[in-house]
């Protein structure tokens, strides 16, 4: 539909036959005879009047004069858009890029995806769709970093989660080491509400403490902790799998935590997590679009100095 022009002072109007009613009343007080008298003879070398010139001045001043009085009604238009506000909520994501996350077990239209691209895929378009949320990254492997602190541009931690590349933090699973920065950034957190999501595909190798204990320690602190464990096999079916990963522990870490575990093994599954998590942890950004007036003054505006000047020109040529 397309939108409809609107008035915002529509009795400016009123001021349209303002120039009829002052020249009516000059006409009514000019004077029965000339106050001057001169001798017949001393404009005979002035040139006649153009009075064609005149009239088109007229036209001109006239037009000039509907251009801001049109202005002045505040000529303006309908508009919609979307209510951004800061929810209050911070989230980090601690993802894991140990060597196992390059494997490629996962399916997407037909050819096959690594861990790492699926998690990418999904991730970063969870990211994008929380504005309102302060959003960070902490990456780990050998070592945990943090590369996006919290932030409100969503955007740059969908970026950050779309170029994370494997080997920059070492290869093996320091779960423990991840989820400890991620649970210390938090501390410091002025949030009213604190999230980890913790996204790993393999067993807890070099961490220093349990991870159970430090999700404990950040529920104690009122941060809440989801945990994703990816890859199609896991510890309790595939004792002897190198690439299993161990689902019970990120199931007992999210427990610990106040949180809940999702089980993920293909694309379908991914999906499927994403919308729950966005379900447990709803984004406050779904409201109602805002209504809003779009001026559109400044074009009457325009017109009308850009006549008086064009006037203005034209005289003095």
């Amino acid at each position: 539909m397309t939108p409809s022009v609107t008035l915002a002072f529509p009795l400016a109007l009123l001021l349209l036959p303002l120039p009829l009613i002052a020249a009516r009343m000059r006409a009514a007080r000019a004077p029965a005879e000339a106050a001057l008298r001169v001798p017949s003879g001393a404009f005979a070398a002035a040139l006649p009047a153009r009075g064609g010139g005149d009239r088109a001045g007229r036209v001109v001043l006239l037009a000039a004069w509907i251009a801001l009085v049109a202005a002045l009604a505040g000529p303006q238009v309908s508009a919609t858009g979307e209510v951004v506000t800061a929810s209050g909520r911070e989230i980090l994501l601690a993802l894991d890029l140990s060597g196992s996350m390059l494997r490629e077990d996962f399916v997407l239209d037909g050819k096959p995806l690594s861990r790492l691209d699926a998690v990418r895929r999904v991730a970063a378009r969870f990211v994008a769709a929380r504005r309102g949320d302060r959003i960070g990254l902490v990456i780990f492997g050998d070592r945990a970093y943090v590369a996006q602190p919290p932030t409100f541009d969503v955007a740059s931690v969908a970026h950050a989660i779309d170029t994370a590349q494997i080997g920059i933090s070492g290869r093996s699973t320091a779960i423990s080491d991840g989820l400890g920065l991620a649970t210390r950034r938090m501390l410091s957190s002025d949030a009213t509400t604190k999230v980890v999501i913790l996204l790993s595909d393999g067993v807890d190798t070099s961490g220093k403490v349990q991870a159970t204990d430090v999700a404990r320690l950040a529920a104690g602190h009122g941060v809440r902790v989801h945990t994703i464990a990816l890859g199609p096999e896991d510890l309790e079916s595939q004792p002897a799998s190198r690439e299993a990963v161990d689902a019970l522990a990120l199931r007992e870490i999210a427990e610990a935590g106040g949180g809940t575990s999702f089980r993920v093994r293909s694309m379908a599954d991914l999906e499927a997590m994403a919308a729950t998590l966005d379900q447990l942890e709803p984004n406050p950004m779904k409201r109602p679009p805002l209504r809003y007036w779009r001026p559109l003054w400044m074009w009457p505006g325009g017109a009308a100095l850009a006549l008086v000047l064009l006037l203005a020109v034209w005289r003095r040529a």
